[in-house]
């Protein structure tokens, strides 16, 4: 009986003693790995998304100006003068994120003293990244909205310098990595004076800011 029971003993001690097979060791290493690379992958992605590849808002400033053409109108049996003014207007977009910027159809509003007296679109495009473009625009102001302001404009005319301001809103989306898109709009508002017997920008002060 003793001697059957040493016997048991012994081949449950061998049982025990039985290593693990191989394979298991294998799938949870590799798991861990994989879990582990995950991980890294997961924590890399968050911190260039909060620094490198944080969009930024696209830069708008006012290249140039040029004061195309000024026509004034007599209308008779009432005598009535008004001036019709076509404004060239360079818009320079500075896109100063690490990715492309693709903008869609945008819109620029010529504002004097508060009022607004032209429009124009802007065409579609896009930015390369850490790079700048020139958006040229046409802005014709409209004289039935001059008409409140009219008696200053022709005073601001002749005395050779223009008050005026811009409202650009571009929308568009930034590409990181050629799959990860972010919906920005880029929103500036620039004031600036402009020369008219020289056609300079005499100065300008421009507000950026972005909507994501």
């Amino acid at each position: 009986m003793k001697n059957t029971q040493t016997k048991q003993d012994q081949e449950q001690e061998h049982v025990l003693m039985i290593p693990p097979k191989k394979g298991t060791h294998t799938c949870i290493t590799c798991f861990c790995i994989v879990l582990l690379l995950l991980l890294i992958l997961v924590t890399v992605s968050v911190v260039l998304a909060l620094t490198i590849f944080k969009p930024k808002q696209p830069k708008t400033t006012i290249s140039s100006a040029t004061l195309q053409s000024i026509s004034p109108r007599l209308t008779l049996p009432v005598i009535d003068i008004q001036i019709n003014v076509t404004l060239d207007i360079k818009i320079l977009v500075e896109n100063r994120n690490r990715a492309s910027f693709k903008h869609e159809d945008g819109t620029s509003l010529l504002m004097y003293k508060g009022v607004e007296v032209g429009d124009t679109d802007i065409f579609p495009g896009l930015i390369p990244a850490r790079s700048s473009t020139i958006l040229p625009s046409r802005l014709v102001l409209q004289a039935d909205k001059l008409a409140s302001n009219m008696t200053g404009f022709v005073e601001d005319l002749l005395g050779g310098q223009l008050s005026l301001q811009t409202v650009t809103r571009i929308p568009g989306k930034i590409t990181f990595l050629g799959f990860i898109k972010k919906h920005i709009v880029a929103v500036s508002n620039c004031q600036f004076v402009f020369g008219v017997h020289d056609m300079q920008i005499k100065s300008q002060i421009c507000k950026n800011k972005a909507k994501l």
